[in-house]
C-alpha cells in the first residue's frame, strides 16, 4: 500500500489531506451532505408554497445560516462539556418557559414566544436538547438499568418542561419533548415490567386527560381524525385538503410551481405542518419517496455514530437525538396523512421554522461531536 501511494503521491496526499481536513473541522461529511440536501429539497419546496414570498424565503435563509453556523460550532465542543453543563442548559430552560407564561408574546391563541426585537425565540425547542441532555447526564452516572429511585427522578426532569410546554398550550411540543426524555430513559436500559406498567398507567389516564386537560380545540382535533367530514369546513378542513393535494399528485406530480392547493390558498399552513402536502402535489409520490429516501440516511447514519460513540453518555444523547428526530417525521406525515390527530409538528428542515430550525442543526452539531469524541466519560 505504502508502495502504491509513494508511486502515486497527488492521490496519496490528496486522500490523506482530505481526511485530515475533515478531522480538523470535526464534522462528519456524509451526515453534511445530507442535511444539506435535505436543507435544499425544503427550500426549493418552501419557495412554491409561499409563492416565492422574498420576506419568508430571507428569513428562512437567515435561519438556515445560523442554524449551519451553530451546528459547526457544536461539534466543536468535546461531549463532556455538554455533559457538564446540561444541568445549567435545563434550569435556563425551565426558567425561559416560566417567562413564556408569565410575558410571553402570543399568537393564534398561543403565548410561546419571548420577542427579541425583529426575532421571536420560542424556548420549548430549546428543551428539545436540554431535556434529553439533562436526562442521558442523569443516567450515564448511575448504574444501568435504573432502578425505581432513578427512574422516578427522570420522569420528574421529563415531566415538568412537558407540563409548563402543555400550558402554553403547545401539545405537539410538549409531547415531542418528553418523548426526547422518555427515549433516553428507554435506552439505557429501562426494564420491559416498568414500559408496561407506564402503558397501564397511560391507558387509564386517557379518560381524565380528556375530561379536565384537553381544551375544545384539542378535543375536535382527535374526533376530526375519525371522521374528517363531519365538519368540512371547519376543523376537518386540513386533513381534507391535504389529503386532496397528495392524490392529486399522483405518481410524478402536476410539475414545479404549478400545484393548485397551496397557491390558491385551500390548503391551510402550507408553508409549516402541510408542506409535505405541497411537495407531494408538485412532484408527486416519487417526490416523497426522495424525501424520505434522505430522512433514512440520515437517521441511519446518526444511529450508526450513537453505536460507535466511546461513552455511556454520547450513545444515549446521540440514540434520543436521532429517534426524537424521527419521531418528528413520523409525526408531522401521520397527521398530513389524517392518521394521526393535527398537533402543529412541523416537517423538520422543510417547514418554515425559526428556533425549530436552529436547535434541530444544533442537535446534529452535537452528533458530530459524538462521532469525533474519544475520551470516555464512564
Amino acid at each position: 500500500m505504502a508502495e502504491y501511494l509513494r508511486r502515486m503521491p497527488n492521490d496519496g496526499q490528496s486522500f490523506a489531506h482530505t481526511r485530515s481536513v475533515w478531522a480538523i473541522v470535526k464534522l462528519d461529511p456524509s451526515l453534511l451532505l445530507l442535511l444539506l440536501t435535505l436543507c435544499s429539497i425544503g427550500f426549493v419546496t418552501l419557495t412554491s408554497a409561499v409563492d416565492g414570498d422574498p420576506g419568508v424565503l430571507l428569513r428562512q435563509s437567515v435561519y438556515l445560516g445560523l442554524g449551519f453556523v451553530v451546528m459547526v460550532v457544536a461539534a466543536q465542543i468535546p461531549i463532556y462539556i455538554y455533559s457538564r453543563w446540561a444541568p445549567r442548559f435545563y434550569l435556563v430552560g425551565i426558567l425561559a418557559l416560566f417567562l413564556v407564561l408569565l410575558m410571553g408574546t402570543g399568537a393564534k391563541g398561543a403565548q410561546r414566544w419571548i420577542s427579541l426585537g425583529a426575532f421571536r425565540f420560542q424556548p420549548s425547542e430549546i428543551m428539545k436538547l436540554a431535556v434529553p441532555l439533562t436526562v442521558a447526564w442523569y443516567l450515564a452516572k448511575r448504574t444501568l438499568p435504573p432502578n425505581p429511585k432513578y427512574v422516578a427522578a427522570t420522569l420528574i426532569l421529563v415531566a415538568t418542561p412537558a407540563f409548563l410546554i402543555f400550558m402554553q398550550p403547545d401539545l405537539g411540543t410538549a409531547i415531542l419533548v418528553a418523548t426526547a426524555g422518555l427515549l433516553v430513559l428507554f435506552l439505557s436500559g429501562l426494564s420491559w415490567r416498568y414500559v408496561g406498567f407506564a402503558l397501564i398507567l397511560l391507558v387509564s389516564a386517557l379518560w381524565p386527560l380528556w375530561a379536565y386537560f384537553l381544551r375544545d380545540y384539542q378535543k375536535q382535533r382527535v374526533l376530526t381524525l375519525f371522521n374528517p367530514e363531519s365538519d368540512r369546513l371547519g376543523a376537518g378542513w386540513n386533513i381534507i385538503q391535504s389529503k386532496t393535494a397528495i392524490g392529486s399528485g399522483g405518481w410524478s406530480g402536476k410539475g414545479y410551481l404549478e400545484g393548485t392547493q397551496a397557491l390558491l390558498d385551500f390548503l391551510p399552513e402550507s408553508h409549516t405542518d402541510f408542506i409535505i402536502a405541497v411537495l407531494a402535489e408538485e412532484q408527486g409520490f416519487r417526490g416523497i419517496l426522495v424525501l424520505m429516501l434522505v430522512y433514512l440516511l440520515i437517521c441511519l447514519r446518526c444511529l450508526w455514530i450513537s453505536y460507535n460513540a466511546s461513552s455511556m453518555y454520547g450513545r444515549l444523547v446521540g440514540a434520543s437525538i436521532t429517534m426524537t428526530f424521527f419521531v418528528y417525521i413520523v409525526v408531522n406525515m401521520g397527521m398530513v396523512a389524517g392518521i394521526l390527530p393535527v398537533v402543529g409538528v412541523p416537517l423538520p428542515l422543510v417547514s418554515r421554522g425559526g428556533t425549530s430550525i436552529v436547535t434541530l442543526l444544533a442537535g446534529f452539531g452535537i452528533l458530530m461531536a459524538i462521532s469525533q469524541d474519544k475520551r470516555p466519560l464512564n
